[in-house]
């Protein structure tokens, strides 16, 4: 967002996240406080829409710098981009819109990636060595596909287990691992375990994707969902003596490839780290 002594002008660069519903993003927060602490006039807003297809007609000719696209619009939205990178390609979805003015073209281009995978690879990263580690992904939707294909990107094994035993074999068998039964995680060792699925997410906080007692053959346990911070998932592994990495981690990493992407500098991750928690905080303590 521009400084405090500017206001919105014509030279303003706008981005935004488009899904249906956007009202409970931390994006347009995390984002303007990163504008703002590198006095970017810039500006991030939720645009909350039903029709992807408009949706993205209308920032290609709105002069949008860039987008945020999320739930339930990641699938969606690639036909309509000029330009998918490799990694997307292969996960099958895209997560952020690069959108460009070009030569010799009179529409802007819009290029799709997806940050979803990076910003869990170096959550998960501060806590563990990718290449050559063991991981186990703990369900088999678009979360696990974009967190696993990023693993096996940086060099990681990856075993897969999901409730739904068919799609998981699947999912195990484009990543190029093997598949096991949710009731045989027993018999798994690894250096982490992953949680790619909605469980343990408010209002069914109580719930654990897992059973408890498999947590000691892990290291470190990651959660993707982040409301509450900490899953009953993450309670248990402390206790089990594993490192924890919350799903806030992934929130902010995924936001920071993106922010660094848009504007080509380094992105003020400890300013965006701040403002989610500290929202988080604040709506868990009324």
């Amino acid at each position: 967002m521009p400084d405090n002594n500017e206001t919105i002008n014509g030279e303003t660069r706008t981005f935004g996240i488009i899904g249906n519903p956007v009202h409970h993003s931390l994006s347009p927060e995390m984002h303007n406080a990163a504008f703002r602490a590198l006095n970017l006039n810039c500006i991030y807003v939720p645009l909350p829409t039903t029709n992807i297809r408009e949706a993205v007609a209308g920032v290609r000719s709105l002069g949008f710098r860039g987008i945020s696209v999320t739930i339930p619009y990641k699938q969606d939205v690639m036909p309509l981009v000029d330009h998918i990178d490799s990694v997307a390609e292969q996960i099958g979805a895209v997560n952020t819109l690069l959108i460009k003015k070009e030569p010799n073209r009179e529409d802007p281009v819009l290029y799709g990636s997806n940050t979803d995978w990076v910003g869990a690879n170096r959550a998960l990263s501060e806590q563990l060595e990718l290449q050559g580690s063991r991981i186990l992904l703990v369900g088999a939707g678009g979360a696990a596909r974009a967190l696993g294909f990023g693993f096996r990107q940086a060099g990681a094994e990856v075993v897969v287990t999901n409730r739904t035993v068919e799609k998981g074999k699947q999912l195990a068998d484009h990543l190029g691992g093997h598949f096991v039964d949710l009731n045989d995680l027993d018999q798994i060792q690894g250096d982490a375990l992953v949680n790619a699925t909605s469980v343990g997410m408010i209002p069914d906080s109580a719930e654990i994707p897992v059973n408890p007692g498999v947590l000691r053959n892990f290291s470190v346990v990651m959660d993707v969902v982040y409301a509450p911070v900490e899953t009953r998932l993450l309670r248990e592994a402390a206790e089990a003596g594993c490192a924890v990495v919350d799903g806030l981690s992934m929130l902010l990493y995924q936001g920071v490839a993106q922010f660094e992407l848009w504007t080509g500098r380094e992105a003020p991750v400890d300013i965006m780290r701040d403002v989610v928690y500290n929202h988080l905080k604040a709506k868990s303590s009324h």
